[in-house]
């Protein structure tokens, strides 16, 4: 055997020599690495929405957010908002702002054109703003009333001036509004143009024009949409958006599993799980423009213990609030530090995080005179006999109930009492928070589709008696700060007020901030490209549309598979 070994290997290397000799002889085949991947036109996508279509219009849109999804795509506005709150020119070339805050001049960009061919105009926004303004209008009566005191000229065709009658500086937010076309519409009153043929074939100027509805057994089930050539941005990569309508998430994620879509665009909390375990279903999940609180009254003669500072923050450190997010919300929100949203150009970092600690709570609840009383008991009351006992209302829907509970047990633990008071939302606001009869409520604010923080109207001082400052505080410094900041147009001024006062709200806590919940979407992974960040408004999850793509070709020839041939000899 030892004899035929070595000739047996002496065959072995030979063939091994000869193969690699051939392989040499091939053109390689190259992969290519990520970064030389070029995303290019083409391919369908397809989401399922949550609701029905109604109008599509953009003064008519404010109730449906379904409408809004897709008005975001086929209008544009003067100016649009990043995620962190800071305006950027769309239909705007460029603006300026008159040293006393009063005047806005707004130039409309040269190459804007309407899917029609026609040009866009200074004539359009002020024909846009008279519908806003309209006394017949749907729009929210705060932006209908906004409108009413601002003067708006046409300088030029290009250019259009408003004048404020007083500085204002989240006058920008009002600015944000989907611009109509006057050819198509003038002539027609606000109710004419309600029931317009106009909103089931709308015409804009945003990246998408409108192309058909589907429709079946005369019912519209969707909309679609096609890339817009001339859109004077970016053209975007996907040629057609489709949105399909359903009743609910759940019959939105049943068509996802059935092929009909590749998009949810909302995921609520009763079909998160099953999402998350869909292998090829990517969650995006952005901070709402909401907040949810504890209202404090803090004049209210019943529970006078709310004007001392250190009952309030012993209040808060007995709030389990991240144990609520997590067993509550399902991990669905953010713990709150303070009036103003996280990631926007306002928000001030610095703050330190309140965390959970119900000894330390005792102990300051101790230290502010509050005993559990010799004679036995389980609530804390001072000297006085003021019992740390006091009505807790909340909006009576199972979420808030379930919070509500959660806190009156976290409170129990330190020696307070909160008796829960379910009451329709309607009545927690006109009934108890407007009077400021309530004593403590748990409430939510939403600031949906106003990028500018300005606290100003839940918390200055003149809002006290008329206005939404619903805990009573009475701080002149902290409203100093916010007259300050909503008269400047310098953001880099405002930001630093805003600071200021965010750090004031904090050393006084006149309500406990909870937490700000999230919104969720889900995209198949063959969707590339997707980004989402803090949201204003759920329709801005397509902010960064022009980028999403489905189809990505090769950067270089190399890139391209050569199919394999036979070596030939070198010349």
């Amino acid at each position: 055997m030892r004899k035929l070994l070595w000739p047996f290997l002496i065959v072995i290397l030979a063939l091994i020599a000869i193969a690699l000799l051939l392989v040499a002889r091939q053109k390689p085949v190259t992969t290519l690495p990520p970064e030389e991947i070029k995303p290019t036109t083409g391919g369908e996508y397809v989401e399922g929405l949550i609701g029905s279509l109604s109008r599509l219009n953009p003064v008519l849109d404010y109730y449906n957010p379904s409408d809004r999804d897709v008005d975001r795509l086929i209008f544009s506005g003067l100016i649009r908002f990043d995620d962190r709150g800071i305006p950027q020119g769309d239909l705007a070339e460029s603006w300026g702002v008159s040293q006393n805050g009063k005047i806005y001049n707004f130039t409309i960009r040269p190459d804007v054109y309407w899917h029609d061919g026609e040009p866009i105009t200074s004539d359009d926004v002020l024909f846009t703003v008279d519908l806003l303004k309209d006394e017949s209008s749907s729009v929210p009566p705060d932006v209908r009333d906004l409108w009413k005191e601002v003067d708006v000229e046409r300088l030029d065709d290009k250019t259009v001036q408003f004048r404020l009658p007083e500085a204002y500086s989240p006058f920008m937010d009002y600015l944000a509004f989907g611009v109509l076309p006057k050819h198509l519409l003038e002539g027609m009153t606000f109710e004419e143009i309600t029931d317009a043929p106009f909103n089931l074939a709308p015409v804009g100027s945003g990246p998408y024009r409108f192309d058909h509805l589907i429709t079946e057994n005369g019912e519209i089930k969707g909309v679609v949409l096609k890339a817009y050539e001339d859109y004077y941005l970016q053209r975007p990569f996907i040629e057609e958006v489709v949105f399909r309508y359903y009743p609910d998430a759940a019959s939105a994620l049943a068509a996802y599993k059935a092929g009909e879509v590749v998009g949810i665009g909302k995921v609520t909390e009763d079909i998160l799980p099953s999402v998350l375990k869909e292998p090829n279903l990517r969650l995006y999940s952005g901070r709402l423009p909401e907040m949810t609180l504890l209202f404090l009254n803090l004049d209210n003669p019943k529970v006078p213990y709310f004007k001392e500072q250190i009952v309030r923050q012993a209040l808060l450190l007995g709030l389990n609030r991240q144990g609520m997010v997590d067993q509550l919300l399902g991990g669905q929100a953010i713990v709150a530090d303070g009036p103003v949203f996280p990631n926007t150009w306002a928000y001030y970092d610095g703050l330190e995080r309140v965390n959970y600690d119900p000894d330390r709570a005792v102990a300051l609840l101790k230290e502010a005179g509050f005993t559990i009383p010799a004679e036995g008991g389980v609530v804390r009351a001072d000297e006085e006999g003021n019992r740390l006992e006091f009505d807790l209302v909340y909006p009576e829907d199972e979420k808030h109930a379930s919070l509500a509970e959660a806190i009156q047990k976290d409170w129990e633990q330190i020696g307070v009492k909160a008796n829960l008071i379910p009451v329709p939302y309607d009545e927690l606001v006109n009934d108890q928070l407007s009077t400021h009869l309530y004593q403590a409520a748990l409430a939510d604010i939403n600031l949906t589709r106003t990028p500018d923080p300005d606290p100003y109207p839940f918390w200055h001082q003149a809002q006290i008696t008329g206005g939404q400052n619903y805990s009573n505080w009475d701080d002149r410094q902290a409203s100093e700060y916010l007259e300050e900041a909503r008269i400047m147009s310098n953001l880099d001024e405002r930001a630093k007020r805003y600071r200021n006062f965010q750090v004031r709200f904090s050393q006084e806590l006149p309500a406990l901030p909870l937490f700000y919940p999230v919104f969720n979407y889900a995209v198949a992974d063959e969707v590339k490209g997707v980004t989402m960040g803090p949201l204003f408004d759920t329709s801005d999850r397509f902010s960064t549309i022009l980028n999403w793509y489905l189809v990505e070709t090769a950067s270089t020839e190399e890139a391209i598979p050569q199919e394999t041939s036979s070596p030939t000899p070198a010349p």
